[in-house]
Formats: C-alpha cells, sequence, structure tokens
C-alpha cells in the first residue's frame, strides 16, 4: 500500500483507494485531448436528479487561452502550483432550464466531478479540486449566461515529484498520509450518534 492509499476497515475498488488530491504536477507532460474527452465523457454520465444534467465544464489545456484564464481566476496559492497541471477546468451547474429552478444542481455538479475524478485515476492521472477561485472573474472571462453557476475549479494531470512545489511546508502536505474521521463517527443507526460500525 502506498502512503497515500486510503487506509480503510474493509476493501474498497482500488480506483477510491488510490483517489487523492496532489499539488505537485509535472509541467513536462502535456495532455492528449483524447484523455481530457474520456474525463468529460465519464463526468457527463454521471446521475443527476431527473436526469436533468445540470453539470457543465469550461476546459483549458495547459499553454492554450482558455487554461491561462482559469489560471488567472484563481487563488493565488492554487495559482502557485496550479500551473503545472495539464488541463484547467472549471465545473459549473446549470441552476435553471426552461421548466424553472433545477434541483439539486450543486448536486449532480458534485456527482459529475467525482465521476471525472475516477476516470483520471483509472487513466494514470491526478486531479486536485479547488473552491479557491474567483467566480465572478470566471463568469466575465467566459461571459457565462446567468443561469449558469461556477462551483468548482479542477486541475488535472500527471504527478510529479513532491519537491517540484519548493515550499517545505507544501513538500510536507504533500507527502503526508491521507487522514479521514473513523467510520464510528461517520455512519449512524438507531440514534444519532450510535456507530453502525463502532470498530
Amino acid at each position: 500500500m502506498s502512503d497515500k492509499e486510503a487506509d480503510t476497515s474493509v476493501a474498497v475498488h482500488d480506483l477510491i483507494a488510490r483517489r487523492w488530491s496532489p499539488r505537485a504536477f509535472d509541467a513536462d507532460v502535456a495532455l492528449d485531448p483524447e484523455r481530457v474527452r474520456a474525463l468529460l465523457e465519464a463526468a457527463r454520465w454521471a446521475p443527476s436528479f431527473g436526469n436533468t444534467q445540470p453539470a457543465r465544464y469550461l476546459v483549458g489545456l495547459r499553454g492554450d487561452d482558455t487554461f491561462e484564464r482559469i489560471l488567472g481566476a484563481l487563488a493565488e496559492g492554487n495559482r502557485s502550483w496550479a500551473h503545472r497541471a495539464g488541463a484547467l477546468l472549471v465545473g459549473c451547474a446549470r441552476v435553471r432550464n426552461e421548466k424553472g429552478g433545477v434541483p439539486y444542481a450543486e448536486y449532480g455538479v458534485g456527482l459529475s466531478a467525482e465521476n471525472l475524478a475516477l476516470q483520471a485515476v483509472a487513466d494514470g492521472l491526478a486531479v486536485h479540486q479547488m473552491a479557491g477561485f474567483d467566480a465572478d472573474t470566471v463568469r466575465r472571462e467566459f461571459a457565462l449566461p446567468d443561469e449558469i453557476t461556477p462551483l468548482v475549479a479542477i486541475a488535472v494531470g500527471v504527478t510529479a515529484d513532491p519537491e517540484v512545489l519548493g515550499d517545505e511546508r507544501a513538500v510536507t502536505r504533500e507527502t503526508a498520509p491521507r487522514r479521514r474521521i473513523a467510520l464510528a463517527e461517520f455512519a449512524f443507526s438507531g440514534t444519532w450518534g450510535e456507530a453502525t460500525y463502532p470498530a
């Protein structure tokens, strides 16, 4: 088991066990557009409330104009490492359609983004999802219609040696074991707080 593989109480699928959110990407590896297409197909086939399919994506490959504009919308801390990613995306929710408000649109984007992340793992890629970006900048830069809400920025690429991050604190964070709360604190039966699986 690698240091970044999930430490689970029972076995889970390898794609889930190996999924994590690196910041150290290899700036020398360009992503084949067909690999990115596969990620978007996986995202497109996610479930959604009433099959409303609210997820939409802005997609930039490193070196193109869309990538640079997404990079410019990221918080400074995220820009410091995300520029090495092979692709930058913004996951958006279509919150209204011809029938009115789209229920659970944000949830639909979350499901879609997780499909994308797991497809990336299957393809030997890594994904880091970010809340640290300026949604208004994205709206302005890409002329988003009113019914589209940008929710998450996503970096995709091939992992690199954590030393590319330069900063000792960032390297330590990159190499630290992954942590989650215990299952006993996560799932309850009978009464709230009564663990389904106490140990």
